[in-house]
């Protein structure tokens, strides 16, 4: 994902620093060459070595101390950067850059790199909320400063607030956005993720294995990419995307009833929730005791979502469905393109290994409406939704022509 990409990640001190660890480590596992600069303050919270390990780069902290014979630390490290981060970011260094000091060695390169610079800010609640600490994080916000949270939460101090560092996880992928080139921008897009539950009682239901993986890997790539995104999504365990206006519904009813509403607003339709087609024609208001060896629940059709958008969507709108299949893969999925009206249809068969519900990867083709089908080897849903979203902006411009 961020193969032959350099990040500069900036460490200062605060109980966070534990956190950037495992940053640094996503960064690594991602292809990234990660070049680490401490403040002295970080070094009392987490010795250098750990950072050099995980890096496999040396840990810079003296601004006085050249990188190779020829090389000024803190010119090279500026100069090499596609991406500087700073996690945690104290409201020290948040002030030092808004005022231009440059006064250590992370200070000193920051003001010397041209690259694009995001800020994790993590602080006592009481600094954050000081009016100097906003002025300061406002201005360099105006001037293109990236930054991710904090959010609420117990603090270390013992206070309960905001100024909590966001997990990890989400300055990665903030920091993956902040690299991603805007193709999207301008463009909404709704996607469905997940499957949906259809109650027999107050404890059982009727529903599928679908885990939710690929629409989310959808709606996440598609803000990167500058898309205004909204996720409707059933029950999965998955954790919400940030950034993105985020639906939960549970049933079949429920999710046509939020995609009705959103429907209209958007340039471009992903359906890949695994929608149940049946439900319970009653629902019982008591738990069903175990009796007899067999019993009977009458089943009725679920609405079918994809088939009305097909039928009532606006001109110049993108529709795109997914067919997960165990048969006849390409003629079941040519029949549920054109019964629905689709623009493009994401078929897989979901026997094969590395295609089913709960897997990180997918193996799927791409069938347009104009008969063209795109096979795709195995890949991370990721990268799948990269592919499919791709095809989305050919669509979107075409239909505009």
């Amino acid at each position: 994902m961020l193969n032959g990409k350099k990040i500069v990640l900036g460490v200062t001190g605060g109980i966070a620093v534990y956190k950037a660890v495992e940053l640094l480590r996503l960064f690594v596992k991602s292809g990234a060459e990660v070049h680490v600069i401490m403040t002295e303050a970080a070094t009392k919270f987490v010795a250098p070595l750990t950072f050099q390990t995980l890096s496999g780069n040396p840990v810079h902290t003296d601004m006085f101390n050249l990188i190779s014979e020829q090389e000024i630390g803190h010119i090279s490290l500026a100069d090499k950067a596609d991406l500087f981060v700073i996690a945690p970011a104290t409201a020290n260094i948040i002030g030092k850059i808004a005022v231009g000091i440059a006064d250590d060695l992370l200070t000193t390169t920051v003001m010397a790199t041209k690259a694009p610079l995001l800020l994790a800010p993590a602080m006592n609640v009481n600094m954050y909320d000081n009016p100097i600490y906003q002025e300061n994080e406002a201005k360099l916000r105006k001037l293109g400063y990236y930054f991710t949270g904090p959010v609420s939460g117990y603090l270390a101090c013992g206070w309960d607030g905001k100024g909590k560092m966001m997990e990890p996880a989400e300055i990665f992928e903030e920091a993956v956005g902040v690299l991603t080139d805007k193709d999207m921008a301008g463009i909404k897009v709704l996607i469905t993720a997940g499957p949906t539950l259809e109650a027999i009682d107050p404890v059982r239901f009727i529903s599928n294995h679908s885990s939710g993986k690929m629409g989310y890997a959808l709606a996440k790539v598609a803000k990167r990419r500058g898309a205004k995104v909204t996720l409707i999504s059933g029950p999965v365990s998955l954790p919400e995307p940030s950034g993105i206006n985020f639906i939960s519904v549970k049933s079949a009813k429920d999710m046509e009833e939020a995609v009705t509403a959103c429907c209209n607003n958007n340039d471009v339709i992903i359906k890949a929730a695994a929608v149940a087609d049946y439900r319970p024609a009653s629902i019982s208001e008591n738990k069903m005791k175990k009796g007899e060896d067999k019993i009977k629940i009458d089943l009725v059709k679920t609405p079918d979502i994809l088939a009305n958008l097909g039928k009532n969507r606006k001109l110049g709108q993108v529709l795109i469905g997914f067919a997960a299949e165990t048969t006849d893969l390409i003629n079941n999925a040519r029949k549920k393109l054109e019964k629905k009206s689709l623009d493009l249809i994401v078929a897989n068969d979901v026997t094969l290994p590395e295609s089913g519900f709960n897997s990180d990867k997918n193996i799927v083709k791409l069938l347009f409406k104009d008969g063209t089908v795109e096979e795709l080897p195995s890949m991370a849903k990721e990268q799948v939704a990269y592919k499919v979203l791709d095809a989305a902006i050919k669509l979107k411009a075409h239909s505009t022509l």
